[in-house]
This record gives structure tokens, sequence and C-alpha cells, in this order.
């Protein structure tokens, strides 16, 4: 239900014709995703994990494009965070298919890590009715520990210190997420820590002038 309130606020009645090159990136993993879960229903591991390859590729393409050609706007950048919140469930229900011995030995730990991301999920719908995309360092930083630990688990079997890599990163930027939005009232993208919203003039003028 999210995720289909999602796709209609970011494709009102224009439709698709007024997406730059960044957005039809970041479009691509969302329509990825039906094609992700019939590859893991066919089990058919290799492609799925060439297929979840070039979406995390399409992942570090969008952003940098955006901001190369000075092309970022509010709805590309809501269409990468639900792009990338595709990807990371085709990716976990993945990981409980082709490594479910895995996913059941570390199960605790993948919980300590994933339960704090469902509540910062909760309080981002509950506060914006959408997710953020503050895209800040740490996210960035833990994506793409996600992203090559589950690549390398999946191509060659587990790494155990970039599991635990992953782990860490996946907490603090998700303490650092629910930090951020306490502090900014109003949706607002690309922040890039905590650090940075402490002295945000967007943040700080809202706060004067209430």
């Amino acid at each position: 239900m999210e995720v289909n309130t999602s796709i209609r606020t970011l494709f009102p009645m224009k439709g698709l014709k007024n997406l730059n090159i960044a957005d039809w990136f970041s479009l691509y993993r969302v329509l990825a995703l039906p094609l992700l879960l019939i590859l893991i229903v066919l089990e058919e591991r290799n492609l799925f994990t060439w297929f979840l390859l070039i979406s995390y590729t399409t992942d570090a393409i969008d952003g940098r494009l955006a901001r190369s050609m000075k092309i970022s706007s509010a709805r590309g950048s809501q269409l990468d965070s639900l792009g990338d919140q595709l990807t990371l469930g085709a990716a976990l229900v993945g990981l409980l298919v082709f490594e479910n011995d895995f996913i059941r030995q570390h199960l605790t730990l993948i919980l300590i890590a994933f339960v704090p991301y469902l509540l910062q999920m909760a309080l981002a719908y509950r506060k914006y009715g959408k997710a953020t995309a503050f895209h800040t360092y740490l996210a960035k930083l833990s994506a793409l520990a996600q992203g090559i630990f589950i690549l390398w688990l999946l191509f060659f079997g587990p790494v155990y210190w970039l599991f635990y890599l992953m782990v860490g990163l996946s907490i603090l930027e998700t303490l650092e997420e629910i930090s951020l939005i306490f502090l900014y009232d109003e949706w607002v993208k690309d922040v890039k820590g905590l650090y940075w919203a402490l002295r945000d003039r967007r943040r700080l003028e809202k706060k004067k002038s209430t």
C-alpha cells in the first residue's frame, strides 16, 4: 500500500514524460522488482544475482548523474529512495531463499540491524507520509557495504568481517536517520549527516519562524 502510494505521488497526471536521465536509472530499480521476484520463485540464483548487480549499479549512477548534471529534484530523491527500498527488499527475499542457512545462523544479528530500520521507516511515513531521502554520507557508505556483501555472498559465499561491518554501519546509519526525522519537522532531501543538519539553514529558519 505504501509503495503504491509512493508511486502515485511520484507520477501524477503528467506521467513519465518529465523524468530526467537520472530518474530513469532510479525508475529501473522500481520496475526491476517483479523480475527479481520471478527469478527468486524460479530459483534462478545466477540470473537473480546479475540483475541485482545491475540494480545496485544504477543506484551508484543516478545520484552522480543528478549532481553532475545539476538535475536533482525532490521527486528524483523520492524515486531514488523508493528504488533503494525495493532493491533491498528483493535482496533480502533472495537471501532468505538462496542463503537460508546463513540467514538462520545469523538471524539475531540481522534482526538487531533490521528492526530499527523498520522503525525508522514507520516514523518517516507517520511524520512525512513518505520515506526519507536524507541521502547522508553514512547512508551511502552503509548502502555500499550492504551491496558489496550481499552480491559477494550470492556470487562467492560469506565474508564475515564484511558482514559485521555492514551490520554496524546499518545500525549507525539508521540511528542517524531517526535522529534526523526528529530534527526536521518537514520532509527535506539531501542532508549530508547529523553534523550538517544541526547547521542546516532550512531547519534553523523554520525553527525561527515558529
